[in-house]
């Protein structure tokens, strides 16, 4: 068979440059990078080609639905590498590209100025001049190719001196008019269409709330969801922007799990939400404990006027006695002895659940079905949804209905919640998804916490996964909140919001610091509200509800918190005390930017201390006068010094400072020198300690 490798008809041996390395880029421009709805979008290249003559480049870009591209010159760095911007001004889809081509007139020109800098004789070089800029006036309309047709003329015109002729045709405004006609017959268009998906600022910068709405009635009453929507000034009050719901559905009688997850229920057990349908219903049914769909409804409207947006769990399984069971067996998979396959992660068993069988010959209406799950809720208002274990159902599923529903309600945000190995997480925030739960609740030494904020705020990742930190879920209880009192629960709220601008907690267990575990060993809560409903008494005095406040409002306060972009980890002589910092640029030029470092006492049970080191000139701040360091959390204001400074934090008053660094003290405050002492916070702990 003859080799076509070479065959010299796949070449065009007038295209001479050579686009390369663009990015934003993902697996190659398999998948969209991700950004927020105002961004501007940052796109570099590797742009060359052989010889020395001077290149163009141009940005292409324009919005999925559009025919047209809109363009933006390039500008070369260094190496070269060249960059444009442009800005993502719509929710959705946008594609962009690169294009480039060889500039003779440019080259001419760069090209004569150092002959005339010689002193050399430029008579024939300016014909060749005057034969550019008639092929560009050939091209050009109007004005411009009448201008551009007289410059010609005067560059080839030998009655006058041809040095002279040549310097009147170096102008500069001439050089910009004949780029803008350029010959691009034989440009080249970088290989293929990169896409960025825009999604709404809720998808970077968000703080959720989770809560089961049945513990929200009188003590031993069912609570509704219009219990939940007079719980509204609390998650307000809170600070949260994301109220989250976990299912809303039916709950399965059948092989209904117990309290503390036994396998048989009793009387009266309420189940499991997650053991979604019964003959009431299944995925876009309401619990009729709970209320209607109109409720549902209804309380979207009114988290929404609140600045809440309300989310939604979407679980892709069902009880046994859900309507899909009979309507569509072939749905599930059937083991040798007739019966339907439960769900199982070996030990554990889920004898309440049944996992869809997506290897069904009936998968397309599999498929439309469960997409119609997600239509079903965005109808009702909501436009935020948390999804269970996406990573047990098949990658082609979710890229095509992800797909299609951004397409048609491109403000919809998911969360992914699918703590598994991190190349899944990866294809699975490719694939669509907003949001991504973490390792965070496991990651708990220093060189861990490092490790894991460079790799998630760092490129290729960051172009494509937004992580979101949560020091506890209904599923998880660590160890280290089992036994590290209330300032670990402290220090871990403070880490996991200004770590990342996406997290969340479980509460009330977590403002009221549920900590005790089902048994040793076990991150299962005693007591889990997923199989009954707990009366949380919201007004005990040891409540951290104060402290997440002031922790939310500063998120809010600093623009810096509310991108991953900026982290940066820095040095402290303690291998117990966590620093980092985030900054965003100023919006006005007389102000300084928004410089947050946020110190760390990753111990629960002692005081600890070290020197932390502040890059003065990386973030504006003098090098030879004071700066001041405000204690949002306390507003303790603290005069520091130079690049080193101490800190000390104690841990039973408050195991954190997060300082905004400024230049100087705001008018009419003044900072006293050196650290201080912690207990002038007034964030310090109530009496009682842990």
């Amino acid at each position: 068979m003859r080799d076509r490798g070479n065959d010299i008809r796949r070449y065009d041996g007038k295209r001479r440059v050579i686009i390369e390395c663009v990015r934003p880029q993902v697996d190659c421009g398999r998948f969209p990078a991700k950004r927020i709805l105002g961004d501007r979008v940052t796109v570099e290249a590797d742009v060359l080609a052989d010889g020395h003559d001077v290149l163009r480049a141009v940005l292409r870009w324009r919005y999925r639905t559009e025919r047209r591209w809109r363009e933006t010159p390039m500008e070369p760095l260094d190496n070269d590498r060249w960059r444009a911007i442009f800005t993502a001004d719509r929710l959705g889809k946008f594609v962009f590209g690169v294009a480039a081509w060889v500039d003779p007139f440019a080259s001419w020109r760069r090209d004569m100025e150092k002959r005339l800098a010689a002193g050399q004789d430029v008579r024939v070089d300016a014909l060749t001049g005057a034969m550019l800029l008639a092929a560009a006036a050939d091209r050009a309309r109007g004005a411009d190719a009448r201008q551009l047709c007289a410059a010609a003329e005067d560059l080839q015109d030998e009655s006058r001196d041809a040095s002279e002729r040549a310097r009147r045709a170096l102008d500069p405004a001439l050089a910009t008019l004949a780029a803008a006609w350029p010959d691009r017959t034989h440009e080249t268009v970088f290989e293929r269409e990169l896409e960025v998906q825009v999604d709404p600022v809720r998808a970077r910068f968000s703080a959720w709330y989770e809560l089961f709405p049945r513990s929200l009635g009188k003590a031993g009453v069912h609570g509704t969801l219009r219990d939940v929507e007079a719980h509204l000034p609390y998650v307000r009050e809170l600070g949260f922007d994301v109220l989250y719901l976990p299912p809303v559905h039916p709950i399965g009688r059948t092989r209904r799990k117990g309290m503390n997850n036994r396998e048989s229920a009793a009387p009266g057990d309420v189940g499991s939400p997650w053991g979604i349908g019964a003959a009431e219903g299944g995925h876009k049914a309401v619990h009729p404990d709970l209320g209607t769909v109109e409720d549902v409804r209804r309380l979207a409207e009114k988290a929404r006027t609140q600045g809440i947006e309300l989310a939604l769990d979407v679980a892709f399984q069902v009880a046994p006695d859900h309507p899909y069971v009979a309507e569509h067996p072939d749905w599930f998979r059937a083991r040798p002895d007739g019966t339907i396959q439960y769900a199982e992660n070996p030990p554990k068993k889920y004898q309440d659940i049944y996992p869809f069988d997506f290897e069904t010959e009936d998968w397309k209406a599999l498929w439309q079905e469960l997409e119609s799950v997600f239509e079903f809720w965005v109808e009702q208002g909501v436009r935020t949804f948390r999804v269970d274990n996406p990573h047990t159902k098949t990658f082609a599923f979710w890229e095509w209905c992800i797909g299609r529903l951004n397409a048609r309600h491109p403000d919809l945000v998911f969360l992914s919640e699918a703590f598994t190995r991190p190349r899944i997480m990866h294809r699975l925030a490719k694939l669509g998804f907003t949001q991504s739960y973490t390792y965070f609740a496991w990651r708990q030494e220093k060189w861990e916490l490092e490790e894991y904020l460079r790799e998630l705020s760092t490129p290729p990742v960051a172009d494509f996964f937004r992580p979101s930190f949560w020091p506890n879920t209904p599923d998880i209880l660590t160890e280290q909140l089992q036994t590290g009192g209330r300032p670990m629960f402290i220090s871990r709220l403070i880490l996991a919001a200004t770590m990342t601008a996406n997290y969340g907690i479980y509460g009330p267990a977590f403002e009221l610091l549920d900590h005790a575990p089902r048994e040793p060993g076990s991150e299962e809560y005693l007591h889990s509200e997923k199989y009954q409903i707990r009366h949380w008494d919201l007004k005990r005095p040891e409540s951290l509800r104060h402290i997440i406040a002031r922790v939310n409002a500063i998120r809010r306060e600093n623009p810096a918190l509310q991108t991953n972009e900026s982290i940066r980890i820095h040095t402290i002589d303690n291998d117990q005390v966590i620093a980092y910092s985030k900054v965003a640029p100023a919006t006005d030029p007389e102000e300084h930017p928004n410089i947050i470092l946020t110190l760390v006492n990753l111990d629960p049970d002692h005081v600890q201390s070290g020197w932390v080191e502040v890059p003065l000139a990386e973030l504006g701040l003098p090098a030879d006068a004071p700066y001041e360091a405000h204690d949002l959390l306390g507003d303790a204001r603290y005069r520091w010094e130079g690049a080193w400074n101490y800190v000390e934090l104690n841990p039973r008053v408050l195991p954190a400072h997060i300082l905004r660094l400024a230049p100087t003290a705001p008018p009419g405050h003044s900072a006293p020198r050196g650290h201080g002492t912690p207990e002038r916070s007034r964030a310090a702990l109530p009496a009682g300690g842990r």
